[in-house]
């Protein structure tokens, strides 16, 4: 079909779909704490929140059609990506921005892992340079939204 042959691409496929699960939570993750931020920082909270909730909608888009290019169908309900995320829904942290913060930071730590674990499989395992390139741009967006949530946490 594309070079890869249907036993690979199905498991890029299944790897692709837990990376998209953890993405979605991540995702609601981010827009529960857009919504739900309070205190004199608000404004710049929820507008990084914000910022950072487009991208990984983006990313979500972008890890479907991925799923999509190489022949396999999406999971696209919450118990499917319930399912199949390695994240947790439950928050440790108080509901204030830094806790907000940690908590995101935690999942991007934890999907930076994850990523940086199937760059080598994808490529030299399963010989998708495709795939195993487009999650290296995946694990660079996150670590530069990492960075940005770092960098906003109070230092009291």
């Amino acid at each position: 079909m594309i070079g890869i042959n249907a036993e690979n691409r199905l498991k890029v496929a299944e790897n692709l779909n837990r990376i998209l699960a953890d993405e979605y939570l991540l995702y609601t993750q981010t827009r529960k704490a857009h919504w739900n931020v309070e205190g004199a920082d608000f404004y710049l909270k929820h507008k990084l929140f914000e910022d950072q909730y487009e991208i990984i909608d983006d990313i979500i888009d972008e890890i479907a059609e991925r799923i999509r290019s190489i022949g396999h169908y999406v999971p696209a309900s919450l118990r499917e990506f319930l399912e199949l995320t390695h994240l947790s829904e439950l928050n440790r942290k108080p509901n204030d921005s830094d806790g907000f913060i940690q908590n995101l930071l935690e999942y991007h730590e934890s999907i930076i892992l994850k990523l940086r674990e199937q760059i080598k499989p994808f490529a030299e395992q399963y010989h998708d340079l495709g795939s195993s390139d487009f999650i290296t741009g995946v694990l660079e967006k996150h670590e530069k939204m990492a960075w940005m949530l770092r960098a906003s946490l109070s230092h009291k």
